[in-house]
This record gives C-alpha cells, sequence and structure tokens, in this order.
C-alpha cells in the first residue's frame, strides 16, 4: 500500500495526523483557560469528558493518531537515515532556509512523548482510568486523595510542585519548536500551499506554535504561582 511504503504517502499520513492533534491541542488549552476563569466550569467539562463511552472513544482514537504520528516519524527518520548512509556523520553547517527545528525533529518528538508520559500518568490515570476501574477517588504521593472528576484540583496539586513545572515547560518548548515548523509543512504536504501561501502558512504555524505556548505556560505559572498564595489573600484569586 502506497501509504505505507511510499515516502509521500508516510509524509500524508503523518500530515493529516498532525493537523488533528494540533486541533486537539487547542480544543485542549481553550480546556485549561476554563480552569484559570472558573473551577467549577472546568469540572463540570471533566465530568462531561469522565468515563463516559463517548470520551472513552474520543480517547482511543486521540491514542490511535498519536501512535500513528509517532510511528510514521519513526519510519521516515530511520529512511532519511538509510538514504544519507555515511553523509549523515558530517559534520558542517546547517543548509540555507532549513531552520534548527527540522533537522531536529526526532530529537524534539521524544521529549514530547516523555512529556506526554508524564501528563497522562498525572491527570490520565488518576482521572478517566481510575473512574474506568470504579474508583470515585483517586489516591496520589503523600495520601492526598482527590475525587476523579475534579480536574482543577489535580491541576492545583501537581502545578505546586517545582520540578513537575519545570518539566511542563520544557515539553512546551519542544511543542514549539516541533509546531513551528510541522504545521506549514503537514499543510505543504496536503497540498494546500503554493508559493504565494507557503509564507503565510509559515506565519500562521508560527503564530499558532506562539499561542499554544503561551496559553499553556500561562496556565501552568498561573497555577504555580497561587500555590504560593496562602489565606486566600493574593491577587491571582481577584
Amino acid at each position: 500500500m502506497w501509504l505505507i511504503r511510499s515516502s509521500i504517502g508516510r509524509k500524508l499520513v503523518m500530515s493529516i495526523s498532525g493537523v488533528a492533534l494540533v486541533l486537539f491541542l487547542l480544543f485542549h488549552l481553550s480546556m485549561n483557560v476554563a480552569a484559570v476563569l472558573s473551577a467549577e466550569a472546568y469540572n463540570m467539562i471533566c465530568s462531561l469528558l469522565g468515563a463516559n463511552w463517548y470520551a472513552v472513544a474520543a480517547t482511543m482514537l486521540l491514542a490511535g493518531l498519536i501512535a500513528l504520528h509517532f510511528c510514521y516519524a519513526l519510519l521516515l527518520t530511520l529512511q532519511n537515515r538509510k538514504a544519507r548512509g555515511a553523509d549523515r556523520y558530517a559534520v558542517g553547517a546547517r543548509p540555507k532556509g532549513v531552520s534548527w527545528a527540522s533537522q531536529n525533529m526526532f530529537v524534539i518528538g521524544l521529549i514530547i512523548c516523555g512529556g506526554l508520559l508524564l501528563h497522562l500518568s498525572q491527570f490520565w490515570y488518576n482521572m478517566m482510568f481510575t473512574e474506568l476501574l470504579g474508583h470515585e477517588e483517586a489516591t496520589l504521593c503523600g495520601g492526598k486523595t482527590i475525587s476523579t472528576t475534579d480536574g482543577a484540583a489535580f491541576i492545583a496539586y501537581y502545578f505546586s510542585h517545582t520540578w513537575v513545572v519545570i518539566a511542563y515547560l520544557v515539553w512546551y518548548g519542544a511543542l514549539w519548536f516541533h509546531l513551528t515548523h510541522g504545521v506549514w509543512s503537514a499543510i505543504q504536504t496536503i497540498g494546500w500551499s503554493n508559493e504565494i501561501w507557503l509564507n503565510r502558512w509559515k506565519a500562521i504555524g508560527n503564530i499558532t506554535a506562539t499561542l499554544i505556548f503561551l496559553g499553556f505556560a500561562g496556565v501552568t505559572l498561573f497555577f504555580y504561582l497561587k500555590s504560593f498564595c496562602a489565606g486566600g489573600a493574593c491577587l491571582l484569586n481577584h
């Protein structure tokens, strides 16, 4: 099948799955912003996206897209290294017009996968998966228990730890580098680009990547700074 065997087919599958994942990131970002504006509103969304059949189905679809995107990226990386042969060991200046992100997409992808595993272990595992097991509360380190539908409490708990915040900021940074190249490259592969629109799509990709980075980083830092507030006497609470 040409979608698996040909380089163009692999790039097309990776591009389509990548665009779908960008749309999910924007949806996820809107949820996180809701947590800043209202914990009740965020928890209402979490209850709607709990262990319901449609939420579980959507989660499985999302997992499939991520696995598909990563596997095809791995296939293309191995294919490119095989095509370059001994030339890949040559050290030289980066070719003109080639971004640092495009030359290091696989390494950046590994960092993104690491951040994703951390995120899943802290949120998905303690919320949807725990609820699927029939438990109404998740027990965290130190014996702290949180309701599986109290997503705002999970955010407040995890983003009060400095190492978690640093890890997430690194993850967001890797996402930014990945998206600044990935968005316009995906659009170009799909065929929605030409000489006139290429620079426009690059600008749109940079804007999208920056909005996603600033949005997620802003929410993370908001809850981190809020964790230092005592007795409710904090500007972040007003």
